[in-house]
Order: C-alpha cells, then structure tokens, then sequence
C-alpha cells in the first residue's frame, strides 16, 4: 500500500508542475531538458523505490529543477543571445552542395546523417541537390534543396 500511495503523490505533483511549467514537444527538447527528464526520472525512482521514503525530498527536487528550467526559459526570452549561449544556435552545415567539414566535425555530423535526413524528407540522393543543410537548436537537420532547373 505504501508504493501505491508513494506512486500516486509522485504522479499527482508531477502532473501539477508539469501543467504549470508547460507542454514542449519531444522534438523541441533541448539537452538542458533531457538533462532535466533524467534527473527527474532518478528522483522519482529513489522517492519509488528507495528505503528512506523521500518523497518530500523527490518533490523538492523535482520542483526545484522544473523552476531553474522555468528560469533559463523566461532569461531566454528576455535576454537577447542567451539563447544562442544556453541552447546553441543552428549551424549551416552544407552550402550550395558543398558541405563544411570543419563544422560537420565540430557538431559531429557526418555528410551520411545529412543524405539520410534528405532522403527521408525530401528523396534527395545527393549532396549537390542541397542548397542549405541546417543542424537546428533541436538536433534536426533542416534540409533546403536546390531549386529544380
């Protein structure tokens, strides 16, 4: 009994700061945010599983790391470049066809994951067929072709 109501207060206080800090979608996470998930995943695993019943301490930590994401997000918006500086800022990749190997290995990113993500998105085969590949603050690699002629 003692898991279920453990179990049911580490759901209810997760649904509760998760409804006031907002819905981002998996695509849109940064590494701040999955730094963020696993953490909260650990804390929730010892207040579950763990013999001291820390769930008030699960809470507070839980609490604590969803208020410092609430924090850099609203610096974000009010601070310009803190952006770039907390996520990163996207990268050109390749330019016209020709692809930048300096930053394809400062990101490491290889010219195969940027025909796979043309392949998928756009059934490009070949790197000349791209104008701009562009690795996004997200991790995605945004493809732009070149026009047809």
């Amino acid at each position: 009994m003692d898991m279920v109501l453990r179990a049911v207060a580490i759901y209810l206080i997760l649904l509760i700061v998760f409804k006031i800090a907002g819905r981002r979608t998996l695509l849109q996470m940064t590494s701040f945010d999955l730094i963020l998930l696993l953490i909260i995943s650990e804390a929730t695993q010892q207040a579950l599983l763990g013999e001291d019943f820390s769930v008030t301490g699960a809470m507070l930590t839980i609490i604590t790391l969803v208020a410092v994401d609430i924090i850099f997000g609203f610096i974000k918006k009010k601070i310009p470049g803190a952006e770039n500086i907390i996520d990163g800022s996207p990268v050109i990749l390749v330019d016209h066809g020709i692809a930048h190997e300096s930053k394809l290995q400062k990101v490491s990113v290889s010219c195969d994951d940027i025909l796979l993500a043309a392949r998928q998105n756009h059934g490009i085969l070949e790197l000349k067929e791209i104008k701009y590949a562009i690795l996004e603050r997200n991790g995605q690699i945004s493809i732009i072709p070149e026009a047809e002629k």
